[in-house]
């Protein structure tokens, strides 16, 4: 393949790819922005291995053959409700492949000199430092999110110190690999500082703030791609890593609002962390049970419901029996809406594809910011499966761990039935005030169980 195909080629995938991002933007257009990414990603290998300078050709197929049955037995394999672990996995591959193609180009490239092999030593150094950084992080975000790891965040002393001396030692190591033109040795010290900076920097992050470390680290794994083809000179590579680092850099500072977080302390680690009330001592008295008949006669009620659902009912795989109820209380005249936090669940977005999975239609699916105002003018509200994207602390402790994190303010609503297992605290390790309010009502139960439930009872 020639210059100008290849290049003709590159540009029509990277266009592909902006267009599979625009259509990611939307859930009506999600199905066609992944098929432009495949179709584009498609392009994009036959153009690669088409280059004149890629042999054996026929090993990279085989290893490709390899990799896609690996891929096609965990698609067909995994769960929703496993999907942020199985991002943040695959996450850490991106940033392995990056430290192995910096140690490749370092040991295997064309002689350079002056300005030049400077250039290509920075690549090498930065690459390797990124990509090693992401690696580890993300395989400690997994670990977190599938539950090897504790979910608490890691308190070592003065954590701050340690992240600003990795950072302060890594650049002079950078500034003395390429002034002595490459020496291992530094390379080398500086992988195993990013090794273990990226374990201390997502280890030093709490479970409640997990859906935005996934997304920083989407972005690490950009990053990291972009300087894998700044050192394979691949344009395409470039293009790519910088649209993934960019646009999950953007989804990461959504989240940061979202939490009333600051962004710059997301990049730094160990945010939110300082100690605080947990409310876990507090008296807040006895909760309200009720039962699946008793909520049926509570919505039948109702002229107004909205259903706020949470990572309890990805779990529990209730979304089918919920959108039933949905249709059935719609069908008498009552209006139905789900309100979604902006990181319910573990993913961002994990709700609003668990509820297409149902068929739920997407103008009755509202953000946040668009279903808080209407809550005191709902007559039920039903939190399944949900725990701190509705806990009242956030708005009225300054002391808790949530203190300013924007949240479905679902207690200002007439009645509210919250769906759980038991009275435990939700990830992040923290009473639910809302439980025990006045206008709260428990119902215990596996959460398919009990929509079911209460299916049957309307």
């Amino acid at each position: 393949m020639n210059q100008g195909v290849l290049t003709a080629a590159y540009l029509l995938a990277a266009l592909l790819f902006i267009l599979s991002l625009a259509g990611l933007s939307k859930q009506e257009s999600a199905k066609r922005g992944n098929l432009f990414g495949v179709l584009g990603m498609a392009i994009a290998l036959v153009a690669t291995l088409m280059r004149p300078e890629v042999t054996a050709v026929w090993v990279i197929l085989g290893a490709m053959a390899i990799g896609a049955l690996i891929g096609v037995r965990v698609a067909l394999k995994v769960e929703m409700t496993e999907m942020p672990e199985l991002v943040a996995i695959l996450h850490s591959f991106v940033g392995l492949a990056a430290v192995l193609v910096g140690f490749n180009s370092y040991l295997d490239h064309p002689p350079l000199t002056g300005v030049v092999l400077n250039i290509h030593l920075t690549e090498i150094f930065l690459g390797v430092f990124i990509g090693a950084v992401t690696f580890t992080g993300s395989v400690v975000a997994f670990g977190k999110l599938r539950g090897t790891f504790s979910s608490k965040a890691l308190m070592l002393p003065h954590r701050h110190k340690l992240n600003l001396l990795a950072g302060i030692v890594s650049f002079v190591l950078m500034v003395y690999f390429v002034n002595q033109g490459g020496e291992m040795a530094s390379l080398l010290v500086m992988t195993v500082i990013a090794l273990l900076f990226g374990w201390h920097l997502v280890a030093s992050i709490g479970g409640a703030d997990m859906p935005v470390v996934i997304s920083m680290l989407n972005s690490y794994s950009g990053w990291a791609a972009a300087a894998a083809g700044f050192m394979l000179a691949n344009d395409l590579l470039i293009i790519t890593g910088a649209l993934v680092g960019s646009s999950g850099a953007i989804l990461s500072y959504i989240m940061c609002k979202a939490m009333n977080r600051s962004f710059i302390s997301v990049i730094a680690g160990g945010f939110g962390n300082d100690a605080v009330d947990m409310g876990d001592g507090e008296e807040y008295g006895d909760p309200v049970e009720i039962s699946a008949e008793g909520v049926a006669e509570m919505l039948l009620g109702s002229k107004s419901v909205v259903i706020t659902p949470g990572y309890g009912m990805a779990v529990a795989q209730a979304q089918h029996p919920v959108f039933e109820i949905t249709q059935k209380l719609r069908a008498q005249g009552i209006n139905v809406r789900f309100g979604i936090h902006p990181v319910a669940g573990r993913l961002p977005g994990h709700m609003n594809v668990l509820l297409a999975e149902a068929k739920v239609p997407y103008d009755i699916v509202l953000g946040m910011e668009e279903i808080n105002d209407d809550f005191p003018d709902t007559d039920t509200v039903l939190v399944i499966g949900a725990n701190d994207t509705v806990n009242p602390a956030a708005a009225e402790n300054p002391s808790s761990p949530l203190a300013g994190m924007p949240v479905l303010e679902v207690w200002k609503a007439r009645n509210v039935v919250v769906f759980k297992r038991s009275m435990a605290s939700g990830y992040a390790g923290v009473q639910n005030p809302l439980f025990f309010k006045e206008n709260t009502s428990m119902l215990f139960g596996d959460a398919k169980a009990s929509v079911d439930a209460i299916l049957k009872a309307l």
